[in-house]
């Protein structure tokens, strides 16, 4: 036990006396952090969708359509938080006019059937045409449930409103969900870098985890030739020195946390705690493959230290870091690239927070991290095991 404490404090003090980690575990993720919120604050609020500028044409068949009047009231209250339009209603001469002045996107009106005028296409001219498009279809569900409730005759007059007014509140419900702005939960490219800057850091832990392994082998340091002639158990070698690495590495994805947090004015949502936890399973991950790889592989650490950078390079690259693209690539083409790829679990687990409503798929991802964790230590403990030296 006291010797497992002497290396887990000499672990930890010797990697706070490296710059080089230092640098890479604390100062590298900090320094991207603030280049990626430079380049990218700016892409959320250019993909919001905008308040878009439109006219109906108040005639008699708009009057006596409660549908459209009832959808373009709801969608254009200026108390509605997710509102879409801002409605004029006017004449057709009128809208002819605005439309000319490009003071409107397009406007609407409802001849025999309605109909969307627009000057040009694009994203805005699109939305109105859906909207439209959504109402029409939604009107020749209702039509076509009332007549055929109509055409089974009415044995019991009150059922029949009962379950025709359900059927239609339903159909409304599930109207009023597809036309509403969800652009500012799924168009949030600089989360989904900020997610894979985070997982990055977590496998730069390897780098400790390669450092700390290599104090502890005889051909790799003179503390590791005196370790290697006591007679301390090789498993209590590797747990207190992983354990001294997961701490400092702990420290720094937690000055990360915090300035991403409170500088860079980040927003993780309702599941901070959860992301956390996913965060130190990560951790855990990339500090067990720094350690696999500083035992198994019989080279210098700057060596070793070089394999552990590019490692985590390119699984950020097939995770999306560069691209979100090429992570649907990979799981497209190559599902299991990503299925063994510690970066892609931990930014999958991220994006089943931010996307879905449950925790299966995140919860798996963080069982997997755990899972590769101890395959990582597992190969370290027999890796170490079968290490002999003819002299020292």
């Amino acid at each position: 036990m006291i010797n497992m404490l002497h290396n887990l404090k000499y672990t930890i003090l010797t990697l706070f006396r490296s710059k080089m980690l230092i640098f890479w575990t604390f100062a590298f993720p900090i320094i991207l952090g603030t280049f990626f919120n430079m380049a990218f604050s700016n892409i959320e609020n250019s993909e919001k969708l905008e308040i878009i500028d439109i006219a109906i044409v108040e005639n008699e068949n708009f009057i006596n359509n409660n549908a459209f009047k009832e959808t373009f009231n709801v969608l254009s209250d200026e108390k509605n938080e997710e509102r879409l339009f801002n409605t004029k209603y006017v004449t057709k001469d009128k809208a002819k006019e605005l439309l000319e002045n490009e003071e409107i996107t397009g406007y609407i009106i409802l001849e025999d059937e309605p109909k969307v005028i627009v000057r040009t296409s694009g994203i805005d001219e699109t939305i109105l045409k859906y909207v439209t498009e959504e109402i029409v279809q939604t009107e020749n569900i209702m039509k076509n449930i009332i007549e055929s409730k109509v055409n089974q005759g009415i044995q019991n007059p009150e059922a029949f409103y009962s379950n025709l007014y359900n059927e239609i509140a339903e159909i409304m419900e599930q109207n009023t969900a597809n036309i509403e702005n969800v652009s500012n939960n799924n168009l949030s490219y600089t989360m989904i870098e900020f997610y894979t800057l985070i997982a990055m850091t977590c496998l730069y832990g390897g780098i400790l985890g390669v450092t700390a392994i290599n104090n502890n082998l005889a051909n790799m340091s003179s503390k590791g030739k005196r370790v290697s002639m006591t007679p301390t158990s090789k498993i209590k070698v590797v747990i207190s020195t992983v354990m001294g690495s997961y701490f400092v590495q702990l420290i720094g994805l937690a000055l990360l946390f915090v300035f991403t947090i409170f500088v860079l004015k980040v927003d993780y949502g309702n599941n901070l705690l959860l992301i956390i936890l996913l965060s130190l399973a990560g951790s855990f991950a990339g500090l067990s493959l720094g350690v696999a790889i500083g035992t198994v592989l019989k080279t210098n650490e700057d060596m070793k230290v070089g394999i552990i950078i590019s490692v985590t390079m390119l699984g950020c690259f097939l995770s999306g870091m560069m691209g979100i693209t090429m992570k649907y690539m990979v799981d497209k083409n190559v599902p299991i690239i990503n299925k063994i790829n510690p970066v892609a679990m931990i930014t999958d687990g991220f994006y089943s927070l931010y996307y879905y409503d449950t925790f299966d798929r995140y919860f798996f991802n963080v069982a997997s991290l755990l899972i590769f964790s101890l395959i990582m230590i597992g190969i370290s403990f027999i890796s170490l095991r079968r290490q002999k030296y003819d002299s020292i």
